[in-house]
């Protein structure tokens, strides 16, 4: 195959390549409206950054959105309503995400508190390990490999719902903070961007379904191309971060144990879900591999703020998920061809088989 031909099979991931290379060499253009230092050049009176892209309004709302009237256009309803019945999953996927992981991470940094990494970066991993599941990128790589689409899209919402409880309880019980929460204005903001594009996009099936059956539109590659936005905006915001300039050592061991973290975890997943007495199909052991790993941003970073008001360690503390959040999409992204080529051929991976990039 020449090189040309595999870069076209392959678009997403060079497509991948380069928009952190976009990023890297202009995050200005994609950062997030930030208060900074008012000396910089571009800024106006109040010291705002102002982004071309806006990606508070454009990703936040718009591009959440569209990847769930995207996915309630493309998912048939008869799937939809099938997968709120596969409770066995969802109890799955929870408790790994809300209960496994955190517990897992408190275990780890008990043995880290050892090293001589920055000790506020340690207590952020934990924080990590907090979060809730994010509201779209679990769910466009389970569409991408081909994955079970409609329990992913059940899981990466109600954890999220979970999460706006859940998360601010586990950050009390682990690091000892605590603070009044707005679920209300979190709950509304998931609600506007998750749930009511997902029902208009199944009520708009419901006049389309001929259409659509017959004219089958790309949705995959849609949602692959919001995913591209979504990456180009969170590495600007991760390049134009000023937290990001720590030691050296601490933040590239940070670095190492989040992909390894992420990696055990997807293997650990897709172990457990693959066994033949797990009773989930292939399809059901993506969703749980990309929805029980992946950790929000969008709803992450506004609780550290709220939780840990006050804190002067807060920018260290936020630094570990600033890294995990493009981590998990990249190291995602890297690997939907082979899972797709897993998917597609219905086979086993055997036990003790690492999944690696083709």
């Amino acid at each position: 195959m020449g090189l040309l031909a595999r870069a076209r099979k392959e678009w997403f991931i060079v497509g991948v390549a380069l928009v952190i290379a976009c990023a890297k060499l202009a995050p200005s253009v994609g950062v997030k409206g930030a208060v900074i230092s008012s000396r910089e050049p571009g800024l106006g009176a109040s010291g705002v950054l102002s982004s071309p892209l806006r990606p508070e309004i454009t990703i936040t709302y718009v591009a959440v959105s569209a990847i769930f009237f995207n996915s309630g256009l493309s998912l048939k309803t008869e799937e939809l309503a099938s997968a709120l019945m596969h409770v066995k999953l969802h109890l799955f996927v929870q408790t790994f995400t809300l209960v496994f992981f955190p517990v897992a991470i408190w275990a780890l940094l008990k043995v880290l508190a050892l090293t001589a990494i920055n000790e506020w970066l340690l207590k952020g991993l934990l924080t990590v390990g907090c979060m809730p599941p994010p509201v779209s990128s679990a769910v466009i790589l389970t569409k991408a490999v081909g994955g079970n689409e409609a329990a992913a899209i059940f899981n990466s919402a109600f954890g999220s719902f979970l999460g706006i409880v859940v998360t601010p309880l586990l950050l009390l019980v682990f690091l000892g903070s605590s603070s009044s929460v707005p679920f209300s204005s979190i709950f509304s903001q998931l609600f506007m961007t998750v749930v009511i594009p997902l029902i208009i996009g199944q009520v708009c099936r419901m006049f389309l379904r001929d259409w659509l059956e017959r004219r089958k539109p790309p949705f995959g590659a849609v949602s692959s191309l919001v995913l591209l936005m979504i990456i180009y905006t969170t590495f600007c915001d991760t390049f134009s971060n000023p937290s990001i300039e720590l030691d050296h050592l601490s933040l590239l061991l940070i670095i190492f144990i989040i992909f390894s973290i992420q990696l055990t975890f997807m293997l650990l997943t897709f172990l457990l879900s693959t066994r033949k007495s797990s009773g989930f199909t292939a399809s059901d052991s993506v969703a749980i591999m990309f929805c029980s790993t992946h950790k929000s941003l969008t709803l992450g970073i506004p609780m550290l703020k709220i939780v840990f008001e006050g804190y002067e360690h807060l920018s260290l503390i936020s630094v570990p998920l600033l890294i995990y959040h493009p981590a998990q999409i990249l190291l995602g992204s890297v690997l939907v061809p082979t899972i797709r080529a897993w998917m597609t051929t219905g086979q086993k991976v055997p036990k003790g088989t690492n999944l690696q990039p083709i």
